[in-house]
């Protein structure tokens, strides 16, 4: 048994696959499959079963990929932070976030930080939900995850860094917009309301779901999309309403025709970091994590209410 056995193994049972690891590895299908069968002979079990659309790994498989991603992940974090103590001042952080975030949580961050840390490279990956951060953090493929804070995850330190309320994106002539001006938004106005749609598996849209379901709101999601930006584009269009975060980079003379209604009924969003461990984190990436959270933590101005441009 080898690192580089468990590594294909573990690789096999995330892509589903042994032709696509094989793609992935340069190599080929046979390869791939004489790791997994070294390892099925020293363990005396089947670790895959092979289906025509692929392999899922077996009961005794999916203990050994549960191990070997949490060892994995440790031995690729070690070997991470030895290269960047043989590299001296230089080295790597590597973060892993939304396709959005990058823009909304972390530019002034990244100009400092590389003031600060000209010779460090900053890796980003993005990823399409807070699930797929956490699995590339669990897996040892970054440092740092920017997530949506949700349900503790064992294994994971997570720290809130910012709370995002949450607003009723609208088009400037939407009647809403207009009733808002004298009245809060109230989850009874968004019956039968035809919402754009965050993507389901993110931790966003599920805290949406449970509090329109507590409060007996069923609306319409006719249309779908994958980030807040694009939500906000499609209400700014004026082809739904969007339930998103309050972001400052929304507000202002950018989107004239945006009008962003708060609902104050709804529990705030959390954002922060996450890591495998924050005792054992690299200097380089605890330095990067802090910044962030500094810049975050600045004060921003307060728009209107409704968000309106002024009137000349």
């Amino acid at each position: 048994m080898t690192i580089d056995d468990l590594r294909v193994f573990a690789a096999v049972c995330r892509a589903g696959s042994l032709s696509a690891v094989a793609r992935d590895l340069r190599c080929t299908q046979s390869a791939v499959s004489q790791h997994v069968k070294r390892l099925e002979r020293e363990l005396g079990l089947s670790l895959i079963e092979r289906h025509p659309r692929g392999v899922v790994p077996t009961s005794a498989g999916r203990l050994l990929q549960a191990a070997v991603s949490t060892g994995l992940g440790s031995i690729d974090h070690a070997l991470h932070r030895i290269a960047e103590l043989a590299r001296g001042e230089g080295g790597s952080v590597r973060i892993t976030t939304g396709a959005t975030s990058i823009r909304h949580f972390m530019s002034a961050a990244v100009v400092a930080f590389r003031r600060r840390f000209p010779h460090v490279s900053l890796e980003f990956q993005t990823e399409v939900s807070s699930r797929s951060c956490l699995e590339a953090l669990t897996a040892g493929r970054v440092d740092l995850a920017w997530i949506t804070l949700g349900t503790p995850v064992r294994g994971i330190d997570q720290r809130p860094v910012v709370d995002l309320p949450w607003v009723l994106a609208v088009a400037a002539g939407d009647p809403l917009a207009t009733r808002a001006r004298t009245a809060p938004v109230k989850p009874a106005d968004l019956q039968d309301a035809r919402l754009i749609g965050l993507p389901q598996n993110s931790v966003a849209r599920s805290q949406l779901d449970s509090w329109l379901g507590k409060s007996g709101i069923r609306p319409v999601f006719d249309t779908s999309v994958a980030d807040w930006d694009t939500a906000i584009l499609l209400a700014e269009l004026g082809l739904g309403h969007a339930v998103v975060p309050a972001l400052p980079q929304w507000q202002g003379p950018g989107h004239p025709d945006l009008r962003l209604l708060p609902l104050p009924d709804l529990p705030a969003l959390t954002a922060g970091w996450a890591v495998r461990d924050w005792d054992n984190l690299g200097p380089l990436a605890r330095a990067f994590a802090d910044t962030v959270a500094a810049h975050c933590a600045a004060p921003a101005p307060s728009p209107p209410a409704d968000h309106r441009p002024q009137e000349e």
